[in-house]
């Protein structure tokens, strides 16, 4: 692998792991009806810059993980004019909640793929192992995200 490709990855990577940590704020924040304003901004564009910066890596097809970028990339389209155009009123409230939980579940879900595929002490688990830890941890936000449209009001604009 070329310096240069290395370096593109070191910042494909930073990006996506910076969009999991904010998104993880911003989930909190919608648990608790928090609008957490600057960590809202800072997911929403991480996350889209991961998603963008997934398409420029040298491949010869159109592959799964470009799917998955499209994919975040619609989500996050909705999120985004669900909070910023429309003004979470009405459906969009609930548009922006699954938009977010749902980006942030892609860009988990691939941070999974990639370690079960990178680290060698995932490797060497069984192999069902990924898929009993990707369904655990969809469930775990399926349930998160009907408490985070249950829960957030969007009414309360909170410091971050």
């Amino acid at each position: 692998m070329s310096i240069g490709l290395q370096i593109y990855t070191i910042i494909h990577v930073v990006l996506s792991l910076a969009g999991i940590g904010s998104g993880f704020a911003v989930f909190y924040g919608l648990l608790t009806d928090k609008r957490l304003e600057a960590w809202t901004r800072f997911f929403l564009v991480t996350t889209a810059a991961t998603s963008v910066t997934g398409f420029f890596f040298p491949v010869d097809r159109f592959l799964p993980s470009h799917a998955l970028g499209v994919t975040s990339l619609l989500v996050l389209a909705v999120a985004t004019a669900a909070r910023y155009r429309h003004g979470l009123a009405g459906a969009w409230r609930w548009l922006y909640v699954v938009g977010a939980v749902a980006a942030l579940y892609l860009n988990v879900f691939v941070l999974i793929v990639q370690s079960f595929g990178k680290v060698p002490a995932l490797r060497a688990l069984p192999p069902s192992s990924p898929a009993f830890v990707q369904l655990t941890v969809l469930t775990l936000f399926i349930v998160g995200g009907v408490l985070a449209v249950r829960r957030f009001r969007g009414l309360s604009l909170q410091p971050s």
